[in-house]
């Protein structure tokens, strides 16, 4: 998966924001205003950082040795950095998107998921 259609995918979610709090060179998505997704505009490979279940974060890590590591200044616990343009398939990618939003979401105030859920 390239940027663009990161990017794509990202922005055609419920109650995302595309925002740059850290710099132009760190693009940020927010569902109603809280990170699920970051990524270096600097870097020569693109990598996202998406939050993770922490156990299936390990899973993950031993799975896809130097694809999937540690969260790179993140909480180590509970993100991962995914190397995107690797052999990862495309379907993993968006299910690692996907729970990453989905994690974030679960953990809004009831008020912000009753707003979301109506968007």
């Amino acid at each position: 998966m390239n940027i663009e259609t990161f990017r794509e995918f990202c922005l055609a979610k419920k109650g995302v924001e595309e925002t740059f709090p850290f710099g132009p060179d760190t693009l940020v998505y927010k569902v109603m205003g809280k990170i699920f997704a970051i990524t270096g505009l600097d870097s020569a490979e693109f990598t996202v950082n998406l939050k993770c279940d922490p156990d299936r974060a390990t899973e993950l890590r031993e799975e896809y040795p130097g694809l999937i590591v540690p969260g790179y200044h993140m909480n180590k616990a509970h993100w991962n950095t995914v190397v995107f343009e690797a052999d990862l398939p495309e379907s993993l990618l968006v299910e690692l998107i996907n729970h990453s939003y989905d994690l974030i979401a679960k953990s809004l105030k009831k008020s912000e998921r009753e707003i979301l859920e109506n968007l």
